[in-house]
């Protein structure tokens, strides 16, 4: 009996010593390490309020962007570098002659209400716009009353254009609509129809309350692509972009969905927000008025090339926009696949700019001349004190070509930045010998009265720019007159080249003549393209994996939103996992 004890005990004690030795082997060859995990809300402040929870009526305001872009999906999608990539359409076909395109639908795409999407939907959106009822922007009706869409089977549709057109695909990245829900609402009742405020979309994210404080959205259960890891993302609505900074600093809000330019040396100040910087698909610019007789000098390409010359851009961005822009040299974007990396580039240089404009024969005064000028501003500033108008400093060194001065009227809305932008601009021509007059009008004024009307010497704007790189609507002949040619730029070569390119689907061959187009307008610089904007979004570093490359609207933020987390939980993992997981990041 003792003897079948002590086996006992002594068993017993062996066990102990290999359980030990095992946790100890375990404890030095493994670790914990903390995860993403599935769960949480991520909270972003957005500056203004919802309108329309419509695909096909969003495009007038950027929260409604932002919201549909997360709660509808489209045929096709966009990538990073402008190419069309599939999304509710697995593929298409596109025939020999550019005239017809076959889309393939995804099966077993469920609605947020859980019916089934099939090609009714498409059929049903599309004609929609083609309504001529349609309150929607006016380029959207324009293309799709041109095409004509019908259903092959319930999940093949084909769109038939009366000409060849290769931007037609940027089209169809536009939110598919819920036939189910809508069939019975015409196109003139849709904006006030109760979806707009209650969306049912395919896509990643549902609405489960929208408020007009507030809209919060559940990651989509039934969603085909990648699941997201967050389970709520709520936007809240602000005033202004200023709220937004309050917001944050109150705790209300994790995200600032755009930090402008005068707000980032508040916004760095913040310990615990990251800020995220990419390039927007855009630019801004100023149109030169080619066709104006008042201005003839704007026709002689010497004196616009000097006019670039004379610009230190890179100041502009850094003084002005606090860094928040990149040099523009092409009206093509630097991330698409039809940039010239070889164009020609216009650096700052005073110098180049001055020969240019003696060449083209536009003097500097004489020292009379000059001294007369300065007495002249001496006696108007004496004027002006009393009128409160009197500007310091001495009078402009301003060139003339027979009698005629270089002096022009710098045109731009009423937005702060492009205030300073034209001040800056005017500033610096005026070291070359050009004065031009900064003049300040409201953005509706700028629109109706001046640049569709084409009454202005030169003006400021900031375009935006559509996934394809098709520069056809502001640079050909044909839109002088009716288009967004707003500089009156006529050359045939570039016009061909353009028109060519739009007629094609093969890509390699509209790089050719893209690149055609570009050096061209390198030489003959129509109008002066400043930079494109950088857009900062802010975002609290609880919240993890966000990344944003360029951004072809600002609702593109969200691209991988499907990775973002909040929560996390803590693996056992071997040390080269560990290793593995600080090399990452994760």
């Amino acid at each position: 009996m003792i003897k079948h004890i002590r086996w006992q005990l002594l068993l017993a004690l062996l066990g102990a010593v290999l359980v030990a030795t095992s946790l100890s082997y375990l404890a030095l060859t493994r670790t914990t390490v903390l995860v993403p995990a599935a769960g949480g809300t991520y909270i972003e402040g957005l500056a203004g309020r919802p309108q329309y929870l419509n695909p096909i009526l969003c495009q007038y305001n950027d929260v409604d962007r932002d919201l549909c872009a997360l709660i509808f999906s489209g045929l096709t999608d966009v990538n990073e570098k402008g190419e069309i990539v599939p999304d509710l359409a697995l593929g298409w076909e596109i025939s020999d002659d550019g005239l017809t395109y076959t889309f393939h639908l995804r099966r077993g795409v469920r609605w947020h209400d859980g019916r089934i999407f099939t090609a009714d939907d498409v059929v049903f959106t599309i004609r929609a716009m083609q309504d001529p009822d349609y309150e929607g922007v006016p380029y959207l009706a324009e293309l799709w009353r041109s095409v004509a869409v019908q259903k092959l089977d319930d999940y093949t549709v084909q769109f038939t254009l009366r000409e060849p057109y290769a931007p037609f695909m940027d089209y169809t990245t536009v939110g598919i609509l819920p036939a189910h829900l809508l069939e019975k609402v015409s196109a003139r009742e849709l904006p006030r129809a109760q979806f707009n405020v209650r969306p049912v979309g395919t896509g990643p994210f549902r609405a489960v309350e929208v408020t007009t404080a507030q809209v919060t959205l559940e990651a989509n259960p039934d969603y085909y692509g990648p699941h997201p890891m967050l389970r709520h993302v709520q936007f809240r609505f602000y005033p202004d972009h200023a709220s937004l900074l309050s917001a944050y600093e109150r705790d209300e809000i994790q995200g600032i969905s755009r930090v402008l330019p005068q707000y980032i040396p508040r916004v760095r100040t913040y310990p615990n927000l990251n800020l995220y910087s990419a390039q927007l698909w855009g630019y801004s610019i100023i149109f030169l008025n080619l066709n104006n007789p008042d201005d003839p000098f704007f026709q002689d390409r010497e004196v616009r090339q000097a006019l670039l010359y004379g610009l230190d851009r890179q100041r502009l961005i850094d003084d002005v926009l606090g860094g928040q822009g990149i040099v523009a040299h092409s009206p093509i974007m630097t991330e698409s696949w039809a940039y010239d990396q070889d164009i020609y580039r216009y650096p700052y240089d005073p110098m180049r700019a001055r020969t240019l404009l003696d060449e083209a024969g536009w003097h500097e005064p004489t020292v009379t001349e000059q001294l007369q000028a300065e007495e002249e501003h001496l006696r108007e500033r004496g004027a002006g004190e009393d009128a409160g108008t009197s500007q310091p400093g001495a009078a402009p060194l301003i060139r003339e070509k027979n009698d005629v001065p270089l002096s022009f009227v710098l045109l731009t809305n009423d937005d702060p930045v492009h205030v300073k932008l034209v001040e800056e601009i005017a500033r610096q021509w005026a070291e070359i010998g050009v004065e031009a007059i900064p003049r300040v009008v409201s953005f509706a004024e700028l629109a109706s009265e001046h640049l569709h009307s084409r009454q202005f010497d030169a003006v400021l704007v900031d375009l935006e720019l559509t996934p394809d790189p098709d520069p056809y609507p502001f640079w050909h002949e044909t839109q002088v007159k009716d288009g967004q040619n707003y500089a009156g730029f006529i050359n045939r070569d570039a016009s061909e080249a353009l028109e060519a390119a739009r007629q094609t689907t093969d890509q390699a061959q509209r790089i050719a003549l893209y690149r055609q187009f570009q050096e061209i307008f390198a030489t003959e610089v129509p109008s002066l393209i400043l930079y494109h904007p950088v857009y900062t979004y802010g975002v609290d570093r609880a919240v993890r994996r966000v990344q944003i490359g360029p951004l072809l609207d600002p609702s593109d933020r969200f691209r991988n939103i499907a990775d973002w987390y909040v929560r996390t939980r803590r693996v056992i993992v071997s040390e080269a996992e560990h290793d593995e997981f600080d090399k990452s990041g994760k």
